[in-house]
């Protein structure tokens, strides 16, 4: 399971024009990829880590700040390049596991106090940000070694 997390000031996700998700203030853009043998365990470990980091230009967590947080779906953190140009998205859990598994690191944050908001999954998502910092740290859960 990777998260790839940015503190922001703004945040929005639009399907079809629409928008379903509006993060303003400051906050976490949690772009979430799962991957094959992920649990709701290593969700909610994830999601602890994410809530408690210190991000915060305060050297706050989010939880202590009171930040909303926008969480995406994003099978594409785990894009294998290593090979020709085309990345192979085999890494990537299919749907059907990865969406529970979406709901629940989303839960669990909700769970310790945070605003959570989501994009809809398996949607084509327009997702606009502004990066306060900017800050952007990749979590791992469990750790992964960086491919060779």
């Amino acid at each position: 399971m990777r998260a790839l997390v940015q503190r922001v000031t703004a945040a929005s996700v639009e399907v079809d024009g629409k928008r379903v998700a509006d993060l303003t203030g400051e906050g976490l853009l949690v772009l979430l990829g799962i991957t094959h043998g992920d649990t709701v365990a290593r969700a909610a470990k994830l999601a602890a880590k994410v809530a408690g980091a210190r991000l915060f230009r305060d050297d706050t967590s989010a939880i202590e700040s009171n930040a909303g947080v926008l969480v995406v779906s994003q099978f594409t953190l785990y894009a294998d390049t290593r090979k020709g140009r085309r990345p192979s998205w085999s890494a990537a859990a299919p749907g059907a596991v990865a969406e529970p598994l979406v709901q629940a690191f989303a839960d669990a944050l909700q769970a310790v106090g945070l605003k959570v908001q989501t994009g809809t999954f398996g949607a084509d998502m327009a997702v606009s940000l502004v990066n306060d910092g900017p800050v952007t740290v990749l979590f791992t859960e469990p750790y992964e070694p960086p491919p060779r």
